[in-house]
């Protein structure tokens, strides 16, 4: 799907993208909420399955490993069948991966619900392929920073409530908090869910974006040319898997005697702060990015992020449990401004270069294989060095991009 920068909608008008946006945002929030699930899922079938922390970790693995298979796919996909279709196909194969935890449950092995994860976050990447550089053209330039934080802020609304919903029917399952039949109902809901939402982009018109059209041979070349967008998703990739690998640790590291001694339920529920932290952090970087530089926005979240980090790893009890949830607020404004500032300026190659930020999105499966590798070796506190290391390049990557933008 080839976007370029400046395209506009056929026959925009303002009341047609605001309604196309707020369309949009149903998707932001689905897919938060399915990846936030991700953070209680990891811990009950860690018990369940008897799972060392690396093998716990394979569930984020074949999660974010599906953006990275899929997500070249994706965009040619869209281009053959049109956005709206490539939009419920992406619902459609979302619902069949949550299906599958039925059969996977009652059988009780679990590759098969890393094999439904696969599904599932396929679908996932197909939405995110097409409604991020959507979103990001859906009006000026300038604001594309800020509306992707807006819509961002949408999907951390999801991250916020997953957490709750799967302590309640995951974890309160009476007689099942060690059983992988307890996650039967909460996945059958989410397949019957997104299948009324998909029921409900049938129906909708949304506005066509224009494209310039290039040969994929010329693509491929002059994207390797862009240093910004490469910089950029290896920063895409660091950041993903530094909010993912922090998110899948919490549950477990809150239940450590020494930081929150607290029951997986209660730990579950108090994931809901990081990813709340994220949400408010991106309201109010929506506001914050259209008054100041985006880049300076982005370098000083990044050395928050290493000072609470540090903190977690150095202290025990609230304050290394506060210092870790504080991240979320600092992570809020990181996706949608490394996104924005990797494909600003791109023209025609903009669709391919959103491809390839979201192949990099595959960060979420590597680092918290790492980590979990850390933790097996050391502990899970002193694990918390690896998602340091990221935040370190996100924030060379934002002086990297005001250094371009000064000498330009």
């Amino acid at each position: 799907m080839h976007i370029p920068s400046n395209a506009n909608a056929t026959s925009p008008s303002s009341q047609t993208n605001h309604f196309a946006f707020a369309a949009m945002t149903t998707l932001f929030f689905l897919w938060g909420f399915i990846t936030a699930l991700n953070d209680i899922l990891i811990p009950h079938l860690k018990a369940a399955f008897s799972l060392s922390y690396t093998q716990a970790m394979l569930v984020q693995f074949c999660f974010f490993g599906a953006y990275f298979v899929v997500s070249p796919f994706a965009g040619k996909l869209i281009e053959r069948i049109g956005y709206t279709n490539g939009i419920i196909t992406g619902l459609c194969t979302i619902a069949t991966g949550c299906l599958i935890f039925y059969p996977a449950s009652e059988l009780g092995f679990y590759f098969v619900f890393l094999l439904g994860l696969f599904i599932l976050a396929s679908g996932v990447a197909i939405l995110q392929v097409s409604a991020n550089p959507y979103v990001a053209i859906l009006g000026s330039e300038k604001t594309a920073a800020s509306r992707l934080n807006l819509a961002q802020g949408i999907n951390s609304l999801g991250h916020t409530l997953a957490p709750l919903f799967g302590a309640f029917l995951i974890f309160g399952a009476v007689h099942q908090e060690t059983s992988a039949e307890s996650v039967q109902l909460p996945y059958f809901i989410l397949a019957i869910a997104t299948l009324c939402i998909a029921v409900g982009f049938k129906f909708l018109k949304l506005p066509q974006i224009k494209s310039h059209q290039a040969t994929q041979a010329s693509s491929e070349v002059s994207l390797l040319s862009q240093k910004n967008l490469i910089l950029g998703a290896i920063g895409i990739f660091l950041y993903v898997g530094a909010e993912v690998t922090i998110g899948s640790f919490l549950v477990n590291y809150f239940s450590q005697p020494d930081i929150g001694n607290m029951s997986e339920k209660a730990a579950s529920s108090m994931v809901s702060y990081y990813w709340g932290g994220a949400m408010i952090g991106r309201f109010v970087g929506a506001a914050l990015t259209r008054v100041v530089k985006p880049v300076y926005v982005l370098v000083t979240n990044a050395l928050a992020a290493v000072v609470l980090l540090f903190t977690t790893m150095n202290t025990t009890g609230d304050l290394a449990m506060w210092s870790v949830i504080g991240v979320g607020f600092f992570n809020s404004i990181m996706f949608p401004t490394i996104f924005s500032l990797a494909i600003k300026g791109l023209g025609p190659l903009t669709g391919r270069g959103s491809g390839l930020l979201c192949q990099a999105i595959v960060g979420g499966a590597i680092l918290p294989l790492i980590q979990g590798a850390v933790a097996d070796f050391t502990s899970v506190q002193a694990s918390f060095i690896v998602p340091v290391a990221a935040y370190i390049y996100i924030g060379f990557y934002a002086m990297y991009v005001k250094k371009s933008e000064s000498e330009g």
